[in-house]
């Protein structure tokens, strides 16, 4: 496929999946994500049931698609993520992909079980500027155990080079019960 279509192709599903999301700052609703599967709060975002993080709003980045045990976002280079170089930050890198990385360990949590970044390692191959208007990071799982799992990760632009690769692990945990409705903190 040629990259101007590539670029066709990746707006019209950015448009796709911004239609239905949530504002990052809309309010909280009753639906509860400790009761759901890594996949279904995902599902929930995507739904517009759940708001997206407010991360993804700040740097101009989304999710795309989720299945089992693999996550794409899309971000857009912008002068805003430039560092005092010219080019886009690295910590713009490191997000972009720690949020595909993390996302497919996600899809593949049960409900009650949840996940954070122990270790992320980042290899930017090439720079990027906001001449690619769009960029793809994928992640996708590699092992998932009951307190580890790993994954791995790769920024794409739409003529298909790789501006960075990155391997993340993530401490599994269970997530705490709320304190039912009304119960009062225990201070010690």
């Amino acid at each position: 496929m040629h990259e101007n279509d590539v670029i066709e192709q990746w707006i019209h599903e950015e448009q796709t999946v911004r239609a239905r999301l949530r504002p990052a700052n809309a309010p909280r609703p009753t639906l509860r994500p400790a009761g759901l599967s890594g996949l279904e709060v995902l599902d929930a975002i995507f739904a517009g049931e759940l708001p997206p993080p407010p991360m993804g709003e700040t740097l101009d980045f989304l999710p795309i698609r989720m299945t089992p045990g693999e996550a794409v976002f899309q971000g857009r280079p912008d002068r805003r993520h430039y560092n005092p170089l010219g080019t886009v930050h690295g910590g713009w890198f490191a997000t972009l992909l720690d949020s595909a990385v993390g996302c497919a360990i996600h899809t593949t949590l049960p409900a009650g079980r949840g996940y954070t970044t122990l270790e992320l390692k980042v290899n930017l191959v090439r720079a990027l500027t906001d001449a690619v208007p769009l960029v793809r990071a994928e992640g996708k799982a590699i092992h998932v155990g009951r307190q580890t799992a790993t994954a791995e990760g790769r920024i794409v632009g739409p003529d298909g080079k790789l501006y960075a690769h990155a391997t993340t692990t993530c401490l599994i945990f269970d997530i705490p019960a709320a304190a039912p409705s009304g119960a009062q903190p225990i201070h010690a």
